[in-house]
């Protein structure tokens, strides 16, 4: 069975980016929060967020979603992004990435 809770450690430098891209598919009705949970965002912060839609324009095609982090300065932080149905009774939390994201 593979791993829906995936777990990740990231060393950084202050004034790095960070870059995380993740497969979506919304036709199932599952999408990725838009905004990263951030722990501590005095050491990192969200800038950005995109949707990339499929290359094929067909049924049932995934996309991706990335999200542009950048560290402000030293110290550690987890961030967690949830592949979930927001509406309400949908699941949540079906997959998850969490990263410890270490800024030296």
């Amino acid at each position: 069975m593979e791993d829906k809770h995936l777990t990740w450690n990231v060393n950084l430098q202050p004034g790095d980016s960070l870059l995380v891209t993740l497969c979506s598919n919304a036709t199932t009705g599952f999408q990725w929060s838009e905004s990263a949970q951030i722990k501590d965002q005095n050491i990192l912060q969200q800038i950005g967020y995109t949707f990339i839609p499929p290359e094929k324009r067909i049924p049932g095609a995934a996309g991706k979603e990335e999200w542009t982090l950048n560290t402000v300065k030293k110290g550690a932080s987890v961030v967690v992004w949830e592949y979930s149905r927001p509406w309400a009774g949908g699941e949540k939390g079906e997959w998850s990435l969490t990263a410890t994201v270490i800024v030296e």
